[in-house]
């Protein structure tokens, strides 16, 4: 089945760019499970027009035409494009070499804090990790910047991985560190970390003339992100996150939790306070003084005390394990339609994107899955960005059909170890 639906995909008429291909600007999509994540829920035995990038139909059957391109799913899921989480993606290839970093500021020259370090300014669609992690069946993910030498790192958002430089989308998010390693960067308490914070937002509100720590444009940037924004901390232990509650609401800001392994413990406040969370749900060990409270249910304890959930592996080479992580939750209790939502559409909404919910006008950001895409064994067989399908090759992929074997003696295992 996934060689029919591959050999689908290939086969569609295309011009072929580097390593890219730009396929025909209609698409029809037959006999597909279609998960809408919306009021439509599941819909059966459905057919997708797609044109100009766009959804323009759905319907039970729909008349085929010889000039479009049509795969036919085969009673196969399809959702919308995953989230992959927190990431790095285009900002960084290889962590041990600094020119090809651009996630983070160390030791600037200023000594103050730059919540206008913006990273989406130095992100590159051509970065290697995004057509590796693309093929896997994910479609967006959020900007970080990572943790500096001061509490606020600076600010991110949304970006899809459509291949266009100016792929963003939604609101701008700054990131604040106030976990206890990174407190080491700031007076050796994360106590300094809240010090400074409030100082920080007393600059926000001051007048120009009355900055210490931060600048005229780090002020501007931090007003309109408490507008029209979202504040993410990280933090895990559960007296950060009570801390971040508190903040929030002194502060009138959009705040969420990255991490927040020890969240599970104060899941009814966070509920009440509206702040959603970002889990690696395969956390389970304390790996740390900040996550002795770390266990598997943690996002099933989350979801039924009414908190707003997500995914992310904390991995950039590695946010493809998001299916998995997800997966995970689902065999320690958190409803499977919950767990889709968090990988789909729950992201672009908390974050202010697009909608991720397929219905007729919605972008066209979809995957055909082999199975259950939160089963390890399965895999994206087709995906379709902007209304195009992807060419499912990566720097990964090209590697191995180079250099493996089409017809070896002896099984893979045993080739090349």
């Amino acid at each position: 089945m996934k060689n029919l639906l591959a050999a689908a995909a290939l086969a569609l008429p295309a011009l072929t760019l580097g390593s890219a291909a730009v396929y025909a600007e209609s698409l029809l999509i037959t006999n597909a499970t279609l998960h809408t994540m919306g009021d439509k829920g599941v819909i059966e035995s459905a057919d997708i027009l797609i044109a100009d990038g766009k959804i323009t139909r759905i319907a039970d059957q729909i008349a085929t035409n010889k000039s479009i391109p049509v795969i036919n799913a085969e009673g196969r899921l399809v959702t919308p494009a995953f989230f992959a989480g927190v990431t790095v993606s285009g900002l960084s290839e290889v962590e041990a070499v600094s020119e090809a970093v651009d996630s983070r500021i160390r030791e600037l020259y200023t000594g103050i804090m730059h919540p206008e370090f913006d990273v989406r300014t130095a992100y590159t669609p051509h970065a290697s990790v995004i057509p590796i992690t693309r093929i896997e069946g994910f479609g967006y993910t959020l900007l970080s910047a990572n943790s500096s030498d001061r509490s606020i790192s600076g600010t991110g958002g949304l970006v899809r991985f459509d291949g266009g430089y100016d792929s963003f989308e939604g609101h701008g998010v700054i990131y604040v560190d106030i976990d206890g390693q990174s407190a080491d960067h700031v007076g050796g308490s994360r106590a300094a970390h809240w010090m400074l914070l409030e100082q920080a937002f007393v600059e926000m509100r001051a007048g120009d003339d009355d900055l210490d720590l931060i600048n005229a444009t780090g002020q501007r940037v931090m007003r309109s992100t408490q507008r029209n924004g979202v504040f993410v901390f990280k933090a895990n232990r559960a007296s950060d996150i009570m801390q971040v509650v508190k903040f929030a609401k002194n502060h009138k800001i959009d705040a969420a939790i990255l991490g927040g392994r020890e969240a599970w413990m104060v899941a009814d406040t966070l509920a009440a306070a509206e702040i959603p969370v970002m889990i690696n749900a395969l956390d389970n060990l304390p790996a740390d003084f900040d996550s002795l409270g770390a266990r598997l249910d943690n996002a099933s304890l989350l979801e039924a005390a009414g908190v707003t959930i997500m995914f992310t592996s904390g991995e950039t080479h590695n946010a493809r394990k998001v299916r998995q992580i997800a997966g995970n939750a689902v065999s320690y209790g958190l409803d499977h339609s919950a767990a889709l939502a968090a990988l789909t559409t729950t992201p672009a909404r908390v974050f202010g994107g697009s909608s991720r919910v397929l219905a007729t006008g919605a972008q066209a950001d979809l995957v055909i899955w082999s199975g259950d895409p939160l089963e390890v064994t399965s895999a994206a067989d087709v995906v379709i960005i902007g209304g195009k399908a992807d060419s499912m090759q990566s720097r990964q992929t090209l590697l191995r059909d180079r250099y493996l074997p089409t017809a070896p003696d002896m099984p893979r295992a045993y080739i090349n170890p």
